[in-house]
């Protein structure tokens, strides 16, 4: 076989033209066919996250709405943990019902807490007090506690006269101021929500001016 160089120029420009085509072919269906495949996904997947951002884009004009509707959400879970609390919070209905009395112009004398009634989703704490004031007095404090932004149940009302306060069964006796006109006992129960059985009721409140 004869060398390269031995070879007459035409046919040595054929050899060159046969190489450079072998190489070509060579390259086509290694680097630049892997080349054009990566291409080819990497503009799919390019118009793949163009015609999700399309529809996306579609949603933007609602954004606001949605906004407002997630705030308008957590501002009515806000509401309804204040009417109904998730946590039973004994003291803040104890200070609650201390605060309306005080404003009203009564005397509570007692809280003693009754069995707590659990339901499926809520569970209602009863307490058991007592007060005295004037007549307008004792009206006004269930005015007050009627229109608590937290539900209060008022039940098993029994009303006296300061001169014969046993028909109220107070649990005391107490010394009653001279504007104070009525005795009465009843029961208020609040009201909670739950996942899980409640704990024990909490002990009585301590008498305030028994004899």
């Amino acid at each position: 076989m004869e060398n390269f160089s031995e070879m007459p120029s035409l046919k040595q420009w054929v050899v060159l033209l046969a190489v450079g085509a072998l190489v070509t072919v060579g390259l086509y269906f290694t680097v630049f066919k892997s080349k054009r495949e990566a291409n080819a996904q990497a503009e799919q997947a390019l118009q793949s996250k163009l015609k999700e951002n399309a529809e996306l884009e579609s949603y933007r004009p609602k954004l606001k709405d949605m906004e407002q509707q997630v705030a308008n959400l957590k501002q009515q879970m806000e509401i309804e943990n204040r009417i109904v609390p998730s946590e039973k919070e004994v003291d803040n209905f104890m200070r609650m019902l201390d605060a309306e009395a005080l404003k009203s112009g009564i005397e509570i004398r007692r809280y003693t807490a009754k069995p707590v009634t659990t339901r499926e989703y809520y569970a209602e704490v009863p307490f058991e007090i007592e007060i005295d004031g004037s007549y307008y007095s004792v009206l006004s404090f269930f005015d007050h506690v009627s229109k608590l932004e937290r539900i209060v149940n008022i039940s098993n009302l029994l009303i006296a006269s300061t001169k014969k306060p046993a028909d109220a069964k107070p649990k005391h006796n107490y010394q009653y101021a001279p504007g104070e006109s009525v005795v009465a006992t009843c029961q208020a129960s609040t009201f909670f929500t739950h996942d899980t059985v409640p704990p024990p009721a909490a002990p009585a409140k301590p008498v305030r001016g028994a004899l």
